[in-house]
């Protein structure tokens, strides 16, 4: 497996795939697992290059005490794409898109593009309660209870009826997953001190914004404010709720596909 080690000595797991074609990365939510793109990477890896990259904290990377900062992981990224060298089209879902609001802002140098999925740019009022509130379980040791309402608040009413039985699994496997759940605490909170809503209008780069219709994690006009505050930025609805990389791959890849087409031929 490959790893990067960032300054502080943290080894940050990342993979490749595919083998021509455009350089993309792919940047996971919250839960920091670059797995969460398998769905996406069958979708692409013929036709592209991919990486895709773990948190610090979360996945396979090593878990340090921290500080946590949206900062700090996009300073992660940013380090193992000058080790691959040259430049990639950054695609970021949730936390992801918080990263890669960073990168396009602070290491502008890596990205071509910028595709920035059901994110946020700075936390309202109900997501700092929704977000405190989850860190809240992991500090009482409610892990589970804590992955019950991340798939409760991440994916479709029909998608909880015919995956229950993986769910569930996923449910008694979450107090060893999130462990330690301090530092997944500490990976929550800092969430609510992503605050970019007044650099973004400096982003040069082509950005594609994907709001999700169906999402109550982070909702619609979060994304839409994002989309708004970047110039000419280009604002595409997806059907499905937070997790619709992951359960909808075929239609996100599309996404990823369209938007980065368009904008080759408009070049």
């Amino acid at each position: 497996m490959p790893f990067f080690t960032a300054r502080d000595g943290c080894r940050v797991h990342y993979e490749t795939f595919g083998d021509g074609g455009p350089r993309i990365m792919l940047i996971p939510g919250l839960g920091g697992d670059g797995r969460f793109w398998n769905g996406v990477v069958a979708e692409l890896q013929a036709d592209f290059r991919l990486i895709v990259v773990d948190h610090r904290g979360a996945g396979r990377s090593d878990r340090p005490d921290g500080p946590y900062s949206i900062g700090q992981i996009a300073l992660d990224v940013a380090g193992i794409a000058a080790t691959q060298g040259g430049d990639f089209h950054i695609v970021g879902h949730s936390t992801g898109g918080a990263i890669a609001q960073t990168l396009a802002l602070d290491h502008p140098d890596i990205g071509r593009s910028y595709t920035i999925s059901s994110s946020w740019a700075r936390a309202d009022e109900r997501f700092r309660a929704l977000f405190l509130a989850r860190a809240d379980l992991l500090d009482a040791g409610q892990a589970q209870a804590y992955q019950r309402l991340t798939h409760v608040f991440g994916h479709e009413a029909s998608y909880l009826e015919t995956h229950a039985e993986r769910l569930a699994t996923a449910v008694a496997a979450a107090a060893q997953v999130l462990a330690p759940l301090s530092i997944t605490a500490a990976r929550v909170r800092m969430l609510l001190d992503h605050d970019r809503l007044p650099d973004l209008p400096s982003i040069t780069a082509p950005v594609q914004v994907i709001a999700a219709d169906g999402d109550i994690l982070t909702p619609p006009e979060l994304s839409h404010s994002i989309a708004f505050a970047i110039p000419g930025a280009v604002l595409t609805t997806l059907a499905g709720a937070h997790f619709h990389p992951q359960t909808r791959p075929q239609q996100f890849a599309a996404a990823v596909r369209d938007y980065l087409a368009d904008i080759v031929h408009d070049r």
